[in-house]
């Protein structure tokens, strides 16, 4: 089913999004790599606050170029996923909602996606600069010692995702066609 979804969401409206699902998301999403994911969690665990309000929110796996002059962000794609493996249950935890990447993700992953009413959203991997023209705004937030993989906000219009892992802990890439595919 193809749906057109705008941020924030509501729980319900997460709870209705279905492995398979074809998305087209509008809204305000953070990007973050490993590095910037290890400092998230580092800073967590020292009791200080995130740079952005985590609760709700939506962390999408890249680490955009640089962008030319006139553009508002380069090449922008996702990376693997399973890179953020180890950080991704305590950002569940603390009311992340939707994780954009690409690839597998392991057991204890899955497992918070359900337990946190939470979606991992597919993105097209070698597309990067066709997403670039999804991204309407970026800017800077956290983290700019990290380069490419610093924390930066963008505003998105019609990014299209599948959900690859739903809140009832439906998995895309276990299912028989993925299977036999491998």
């Amino acid at each position: 089913m193809e749906k057109k979804i705008t941020l924030p969401l509501t729980d319900e409206e997460i709870l209705n999004l279905n492995a398979g699902d074809k998305i087209y998301l509008t809204g305000t999403i953070y990007t973050a790599r490993d590095a910037a994911h290890k400092e998230m969690v580092e800073t967590i665990e020292k009791g200080e606050e995130l740079p952005f309000d985590i609760k709700g929110a939506c962390i999408y796996y890249a680490g955009p170029c640089p962008e030319k002059p006139g553009e508002v962000i380069g090449s922008c794609g996702p990376t693997t996923s399973a890179r953020m493996d180890k950080y991704t249950p305590l950002l569940l935890e603390k009311g992340l909602k939707l994780i954009i990447g690409k690839g597998e993700r392991n057991d204890e992953v899955e497992n918070a996606l359900k337990e946190n009413g939470a979606v991992y959203l597919a993105a097209v991997g070698g597309c990067g600069a066709i997403i670039k023209k999804c991204i309407k705004e970026a800017k800077l937030i956290a983290y700019p010692n990290l380069l490419s993989e610093a924390v930066r906000e963008l505003y998105v219009e019609d990014f299209p995702l599948i959900v690859a892992i739903d809140t009832k802990g439906n998995n895309l890439y276990k299912t028989e066609m993925i299977k036999y595919q491998k």
